[in-house]
């Protein structure tokens, strides 16, 4: 149990204070019988939220109280999904409570996720079961001990009543989330189409005064999230992450993973791997993702056409500055994977090296973890069909590290020994929907610290058998 009897969140809104159009202003549907499963009191410290008693904690992040000074509301968007395009959806899950400026003077929003309908939910029920609020809880908190920007999850807690799915009626669950903002490329894109060059401008002074305060100009707004985006999907890669749903509505702006619906980690390494169910044709595959957030920066650069006075002149500039985007993401791919096989500074040379270890690994179908962490103790062989194929690849590997100064240390901080494997989030998924938490708690224990050698935790690092291959993720909308 919390000490404290109230909760206390120093919130300090701004969003609330842009115009009307940009949101819709409204509280949570309430839940029958909230239960706190878990709250992330290491993260309420650094947002300076003094926390209370689980009672209290369970009705707030359910939706049921609201805390002084929150002004819920939902933030309209729109969005390519798939390809196709959406000129409004918006948050039709989700409430913001508000924003805090944390201990390190981050401004950061506090969400509500399936906290029922709002007027973007589509004819959509608004709530969210158990299981993806468990994904999302362990896959964030995983993601930011991996050091990749990331949204955060601050609270979890089941709502007492059912939500119906395709299997029929699953346990409901509510998760509070945080993250630099909500602003997506889809905010942008929603008054670009509607020609709300009024709004589109409002959004951008604000965009810069929250996250970009030293930019000049929507070309270097441009050029700084397309940075942001670059370096953030060359960290999908190096860690075998795959988003699942790369919609311009879930690309932040800010440059952080949001929006964890049908993502997953590859187990064995395929450049074309897709887990996602709604994903048919393969468009966010492992390997299609760079080209997928090039795609979605073009269209962040068109709807940033209409602020400029000299809309021909900003049409070549915002293109230029798009086209350059793919040497980008490969230099810092090339960084992020030169370091995993213990390269600190890995040249263009050196990128032909990290190819054809991964040409070798897909065609040995070895696992991408537990190849790269085995470059460490000499178990990296042991992951291929064809060992040969490797021993062949390692000749020219070893000499090449032995010109740097400390591979092992650069590998070591490049390569977890531990993620959030499929085979074992559907493990927990399936325990807690019966009651038990053990293994949810186990798992953010000991993916808390996933660089760490952890003995009593081997079984976390192995590969799924056959029978516990997990082929398919879901939303969970």
């Amino acid at each position: 149990m919390y000490d404290s009897m109230t909760l206390q969140i120093p919130f300090d809104n701004s969003y609330a204070a842009l115009p009307a159009r940009f949101y819709t202003r409204q509280t949570a549907v309430p839940v029958r019988a909230p239960r706190l499963i878990r709250f992330n009191a290491a993260l309420a410290g650094d947002l300076g939220i003094d926390v209370a008693d689980e009672a209290t904690l369970a009705q707030v992040f359910a939706g049921n109280a609201v805390p002084p000074g929150s002004d819920p509301l939902a933030q309209v968007y729109a969005g390519h999904q798939f390809g196709g395009f959406s000129p409004q959806l918006g948050d039709g899950r989700a409430l913001l409570l508000g924003e805090v400026v944390d201990r390190a003077g981050h401004r950061r929003d506090i969400q509500l996720k399936g906290s029922g309908p709002t007027p973007y939910s589509r004819m959509g029920d608004g709530r969210a079961w158990l299981g993806p609020v468990l994904r999302e809880y362990v896959v964030s908190e995983a993601m930011h001990a991996l050091g990749l920007p990331t949204t955060r999850a601050l609270a979890a807690v089941e709502t007492g009543e059912p939500v119906y799915r395709e299997t029929g009626g699953m346990p409901g669950a509510v998760l509070t989330r945080v993250a630099a903002s909500h602003l997506r490329v889809g905010t942008f894109q929603y008054f670009a189409a509607r020609r709300d060059i009024e709004g589109l401008r409002a959004l951008y002074d604000y965009t810069v005064t929250r996250h970009y305060p030293q930019i000049e100009g929507p070309a270097h707004l441009l050029a700084e999230v397309i940075r942001r985006q670059a370096k953030l999907v060359a960290g999908w890669l190096s860690v075998g992450f795959i988003h699942g749903v790369m919609n311009t509505d879930n690309t932040a702006i800010s440059g952080e993973t949001i929006d964890y619906g049908p993502c997953a980690f590859m187990d064995t390494y395929h450049p074309q791997q897709v887990f996602s169910s709604i994903d048919a044709h393969g468009r966010y595959a492992y390997d299609n993702q760079p080209h997928v957030i090039v795609w979605n920066m073009a269209q962040f650069a068109t709807a940033l056409v209409p602020l400029m006075p000299d809309q021909d002149a900003a049409i070549e500039e915002f293109t230029a500055l798009v086209h350059a985007m793919p040497d980008r993401i490969e230099t810092e791919w090339r960084r992020s994977f030169g370091r995993k096989i213990g390269i600190e500074n890995a040249s263009t040379e050196d990128a032909a090296l990290i190819a054809d270890l991964l040409t070798r690994m897909a065609e040995g179908r070895a696992d991408f973890t537990n190849t790269f962490r085995g470059l460490l103790d000499g178990t990296a062989r042991d992951q291929f069909l064809d060992r040969d194929a490797f021993d062949t690849w390692a000749e020219a590997w070893h000499a090449r590290i032995a010109r740097e100064h400390d591979p092992e240390t650069v590998m070591r901080a490049a390569n977890p020994s531990v993620i959030p494997r499929n085979h074992r989030v559907e493990q927990m998924i399936d325990a807690a929907v019966s009651g038990d938490y053990a293994p949810f708690e186990r798992l953010l224990s000991v993916l808390a610290n996933p660089f760490e050698d952890q003995p009593d935790a081997a079984d976390l690092t192995r590969p799924p058998d056959p029978a516990e291959v997990v082929h398919a993720t879901f939303c969970g909308t």
